[in-house]
């Protein structure tokens, strides 16, 4: 999280905090709970906690008023029975911090007493609200299991008693279903922000996975561009270290080509490097190599005093996709660049076939090196990035000793 973020976070956390309950609050930001691990009463909290306790207190008057119509209550049931139903109204604003514990309660003391019955419903809705189905079950079945008792105990005035208990028992199922419905929609919500951050981590990552592969390009563009221009430089320098009685032009010719090679190598280089500052891929800089600078390609190996042989081309190299050329034109250029390193003056052959439809064949043969040539560090690497380019560019690539004892490198490329 950036600095913005951060700043912005605490206003707009604040503004959805008064509106939501402090269940969601609690789940949704961490941040909310408090020392003891309960969530603050958001204002929302405080509106609706005080609407169910007038909502309790409401039923409990007017159920008082038909306690004078019960002929079988004495002053003292009556007083007992209003002075229950105030304590049970009282309780309402506990049913966050024990919703099991007071929906429990409920089911004896509204059994004793007509004035707690909006407690009673109050204290039921919040078990559906806040506890998994099987609470309510328990404690709504048996709520439902003294409504017969209580009916016939306190029959109410001018109903029959089955239509005072089909009342009870609708009135019963409509809470307990409207108490689940709030719960499944907060459910629903936090699924809902679940998923949303589900996306934003798998976005992040998605975008790290794609920054990482086109570091990895990069890499393996440095890898064969620098190990080009630098086995220049050394089989140069090399020329001018072995030849002390090399003639001016030869010495001129030579350094001509090392000065050359080392400005495009520092070049190549600096467009590495921008591109890494940058973040961006490196097909946004200069324009790379395709097909088309096969020749361009082999004519600066001959000049480095490299013989080769360009035995084949394509009709029209500009055909080629832009991808599929450029990996062929890399694995010509690496093919070349381990020839010189591990076959140096022997006769190469480059090789190119193909048409649209039919594939793009390229192979690099060298014959066998005379005497012995001294390893060299991190061999076969190259080899490794030519097979992952190809196989990303949809073809093969293959490559091994040939039966004449020299090496070829060769492979095949879709041509659309």
């Amino acid at each position: 999280m950036n600095g913005d973020e951060q700043a912005t976070t605490p206003s707009a956390f604040a503004r959805r905090r008064w509106v939501l309950p402090a269940a969601l609050v609690e789940d949704m930001y961490p941040q909310a709970r408090r020392a003891d691990g309960r969530p603050r009463r958001t204002g929302r909290d405080w509106i609706v906690d005080f609407t169910c306790f007038l909502l309790a207190v409401g039923v409990g008057l007017l159920t008082a008023d038909t306690l004078d119509q019960d002929p079988q209550l004495s002053d003292a049931l009556r007083l007992a029975d209003q002075v229950i139903g105030a304590l049970a109204c009282a309780a309402v604003w506990l049913r966050r911090r024990w919703p099991v514990g007071l929906a429990a309660a409920m089911v004896p003391v509204s059994l004793l007493s007509a004035t707690s019955g909006g407690a009673a419903l109050v204290a039921l809705f919040t078990l559906a609200v806040h506890r998994p189905f099987r609470y309510v079950a328990w404690v709504g079945g048996a709520g439902i299991l003294v409504q017969p008792l209580f009916y016939w105990m306190r029959p109410e005035p001018g109903l029959p008693y089955l239509a005072s208990l089909l009342i009870g028992l609708l009135l019963t199922a409509a809470i307990v279903g409207w108490g689940l419905l709030v719960r499944s929609k907060r459910q629903l919500l936090l699924s809902l922000r679940d998923r949303a951050r589900r996306a934003e981590n798998e976005a992040r990552l998605r975008a790290e996975q794609a920054q990482r592969l086109a570091r990895e390009a990069i890499a393996r563009e440095m890898h064969d561009v620098l190990a080009h221009r630098l086995t220049l430089l050394s089989v140069h320098a090399g020329a001018l270290e072995f030849r002390p009685d090399a003639s001016r032009e030869e010495v001129a010719r030579a350094a001509g080509v090392i000065r050359e090679s080392a400005h495009e190598a520092l070049q190549d280089l600096r467009e590495i490097i921008g591109v890494l500052r940058a973040g961006d891929s490196d097909d946004q800089g200069r324009p790379q190599p395709t097909l088309a600078a096969l020749d361009a390609l082999v004519t600066e190996c001959r000049e480095a005093g490299m013989e080769i042989t360009l035995a084949g081309r394509v009709a029209d190299p500009a055909g080629v996709s832009a991808s599929v050329g450029r990996t062929a034109y890399r694995v010509a250029q690496e093919a070349l660049t381990n020839a010189r390193k591990h076959a140096p003056g022997t006769e190469v052959t480059v090789s190119v076939a193909g048409a649209p439809g039919e594939g793009l064949t390229l192979s690099v043969r060298n014959a066998t090196p005379v005497g012995e040539v001294p390893p060299v560090p991190g061999s076969g690497q190259g080899l490794i990035g030519l097979t992952e380019r190809a196989t990303l560019a949809g073809g093969t690539l293959e490559h091994g000793p040939t039966p004449e004892g020299g090496f070829e490198v060769r492979t095949r490329l879709p041509w659309a």
